[in-house]
């Protein structure tokens, strides 16, 4: 309204006034008049009417609709969710409670309740009827069908809670008594058999402010309902509840076993019947989870599994644009998009099915109008999957463009790899046998499937990090029977690892999603079942590793990384140092043979000059055995000049000098002015103090650049305060310009 006003040369304040008035029905013969609650006949028109009456107050926060409403009859995160469309009061004390914060006079309340009674009613009276599982649609027959609910079982007892919260025994319905009753049997349920104190259930039922007869309630209504399960089926434990259900006898466990039978059938490419199967999983939601039930934490768990449906929404949304049905499900997401206008992931899709439809315009119309949205409502950008859709649209990207679908035959030719990526050990490698036994023993607890372990080795470059993670690898291989996979993040996006590992597990390609959450989610479901061992290579930092981390115990990760992973939670630090003088002596003589008579002391001062820095003696070495010539005191002799030893130190590929360049060129402008200041000292060997002194600064501060430098690799922690600038680095830093 401003931008308009300003190009038609108006008064911006009369503009806004007048647009104002418009919007709370008092500009007479304009805007839309209100509501009429005689017209309302679903669930839907009820929440498009509660919506527009909120648009006719003028949108007040919901804080300002929970004080309306008055103390405890709308509480801000229900108005919230009734405002989005994922809920409508549960009861007419909570309507009216809506209407008052609306500033609906009182008078027109009984028409609404009555609105509201006659969308509930008809929500119940049109519940699908079950339908047992379908079989899957054949392969290039795609079709879009709505979800499917699988019928109740006709033995045993089955529980529901994704919805109306209700029992069966034998196929007939059982009466679950009072709300609070039914908050006790869902707070159980959603448990899956774990037990649940008497405190947690009254926290559960009550909250903050519990009834003095709590705990004699709680003992009630878990008396009621043993009475009316089997044997068994509701036990007390130490005080506390359970409710012991075999597999797949309540909505929650099937929708979670057919949610990963989906996963399955879509990491073998075969979307068909990964669709049917979410589907089924959708179909299991009957409106508002736990509608009805009173309580903070069934508040919680509606907000959980709510989110959870959406989640699975989406990606059944994702595989219907994979089986080439964009047509058919843009008017889906714009309703959903409607509904929840600030999920940036049905946005996403909504822009790709507009695309692939030709709308070209349109999907750029849909990125503009949630770019605006979120700068408007929260101040914030786009997320850059989004952001990067949009760029891609604007220059017709071809990848958007629908690609065959591969048949099920072919992707499960190839849906069980067993990747064996792990390099092979280096042939010479000695030492490290300290450090080595450490990280078989953090790894190998992935065997009794307590935890995911995750071992983190860091140290200066060349340091042999990798050699090392390489070993530790092929010395725990046998603990990883379904496969080991490598990935090298040194020059490579998450986005692109991520896609390299799922191709390496045997996900299809096509069936890779584009965004780097997606990929992450799908690549944790490949791994889900598996005892796989990931090693990642040069890592940058914690979080590169995250979206690389699986959930699956089981599995075990080995990272590599110049930088110490100390925000890496749960990880197992392990910093590798240089060599002893034993163990860079005996890899020098590994590679070299043993030193003529008289050249024993000429070769401990090739490593020495080296600073025992495994990288550096392989450089030496190699160069020394490529040049057939020289003696072991040539090669000295060639070190000793300190001004030209990093030019020395290279033999093909393997050279130093690129290592430490690539170090100190991930410093910040801040680290890297204290690496050289530090470095112009004479002495390598620093105090705190002394490291003050040359910074300018106080103690603290030099602590933490200090610190910092230990953390990329360029600098030496000694203990008590001291610190030592690596050999190697010291002179890299000799030759750079002073601060």
């Amino acid at each position: 309204m401003r931008a308009y006003a300003i190009a038609c040369g108006a008064s911006v304040d009369t503009a806004m006034d007048l647009w104002r008035q418009a919007r709370r029905g008092r500009l007479r013969g304009a805007g839309p008049a209100p509501p009429s609650p005689q017209d309302i006949d679903g669930v839907e028109m009820l929440r498009a009417g509660l919506r527009e009456l909120y648009e006719l107050a003028g949108r007040p926060s919901v804080r300002v609709m929970e004080e309306r409403a008055g103390a405890g009859r709308l509480p801000h995160s229900t108005a919230h969710r009734i405002l989005l469309g994922r809920t409508v009061p549960r009861d007419a004390h909570q309507l009216t409670g809506f209407l008052t914060a609306c500033l609906v006079a009182s008078s027109e309340h009984p028409a609404w309740v009555a609105a509201w009674q006659r969308a509930r009613g008809k929500q119940q009276d049109t519940a699908p009827s079950p339908v047992p599982l379908q079989r899957r649609v054949p392969h290039g027959r795609a079709t879009l069908a709505a979800p499917v609910r699988p019928s109740v079982p006709a033995s045993g007892l089955y529980a529901a809670v994704l919805g109306p919260v209700r029992l069966w025994q034998e196929g007939e319905p059982l009466s679950t008594g009072s709300p609070q009753q039914r908050a006790l049997l869902a707070a159980l349920v959603l448990r899956e058999g774990r037990t649940a104190t008497a405190a947690e259930l009254i926290d559960a039922l009550w909250g903050d402010e519990p009834p003095s007869q709590a705990l004699a309630a709680v003992r009630t209504y878990a008396s009621r309902l043993r009475k009316m399960m089997d044997p068994g089926t509701l036990v007390s434990e130490s005080g506390g509840y359970a409710i012991r259900l075999p597999g797949q006898a309540c909505d929650v466990t099937m929708a979670m076993h057919l949610t990963r039978q989906a996963e399955q059938m879509r990491i073998q490419g075969d979307l068909q019947h990964a669709r049917t199967l979410l589907r089924h999983a959708l179909g299991l939601w009957e409106g508002e989870p736990l509608a009805g039930v009173p309580g903070p934490y069934a508040e919680t768990q509606r907000v959980r599994l709510e989110e959870w449906r959406l989640q699975l929404l989406e990606t059944r949304l994702d595989m219907d644009l994979a089986c080439g049905l964009h047509a058919d499900v843009v008017a889906e997401l714009i309703a959903l998009t409607s509904a929840y206008p600030l999920r940036e992931r049905l946005r996403e899709l909504l822009m790709l099915a507009l695309y692939r439809g030709g709308r070209q315009a349109e999907a750029l119309a849909v990125y503009a109008d949630i770019r605006r949205l979120l700068a408007d409502e929260l101040g914030v950008d786009p997320r850059e999957g989004l952001t990067r859709l949009q760029q891609r649209i604007l220059r017709a990207d071809p990848q958007l463009a629908l690609e065959a679908m591969p048949s099920p035959t072919d992707a499960q030719a190839v849906s069980f790899i067993r990747p064996a990526q792990l390099p092979p050990a280096v042939p010479d490698f000695v030492g490290r046998s300290d450090v080595l036994a450490e990280l078989t023993g953090v790894l190998t607890t992935a065997a009794a499937g307590e935890s995911l372990p995750v071992a983190a080795v860091c140290g200066p470059g060349g340091v042999g990090k990798t050699a090392l993670a390489v070993q530790a690898g092929h010395a725990v291989a046998q603990f990883f029977p379904d496969g080991h996979l490598y990935l090298d993040l040194q020059r490579t996006t998450p986005e692109a690892a991520l896609a390299a590992a799922l191709q390496a597990l045997g996900v299809a390609e096509t069936v890779v999603p584009a965004g780097l959450t997606e990929r992450s989610a799908l690549y944790r479901s490949a791994l889900h079942g598996r005892r796989v061992l990931v090693v990642l290579d040069h890592a940058k930092d914690a979080a590169q590793v995250q979206w690389l981390l699986p959930a699956a115990r089981g599995c075990a990760v080995l990272v590599t990384s110049r930088r110490r992973m100390i925000d890496l939670a749960g990880a197992h630090l392990v910093e590798l140092d240089v060599m002893s003088p034993a163990e860079a002596l005996q890899l020098f003589t590994r590679i070299v043979g043993r030193p003529q008579s008289g050249e024993h002391g000429s070769a401990r001062y090739v490593i020495a000059a080296c600073g025992f820095l495994p990288l550096a003696i392989r450089a030496a070495a190699c160069r020394l055995v490529a040049r057939q010539a020289w003696t072991v005191s040539d090669l000295a002799d060639k070190l000793a000049d300190e001004d030209s030893r990093l030019d020395e130190l290279r033999a093909g590929d393997v050279a130093v000098r690129p290592v430490i360049e690539d170090s100190y060129r991930q410093l910040s402008a801040e680290q890297a002015d204290s690496f050289r200041t530090l470095s112009s000292s004479a002495d390598s060997f620093l105090s705190l103090q002394q490291a003050a002194c040359l910074l300018g600064c106080s103690v603290a501060d030099a602590e933490r650049l200090s610190e910092s430098l230990v953390d990329a690799g360029l600098l030496t922690s000694i203990g008590g305060g001291a610190y030592q600038v690596p050999l190697l680095a010291w002179l890299y830093a000799r030759a750079l310009p002073c601060p």
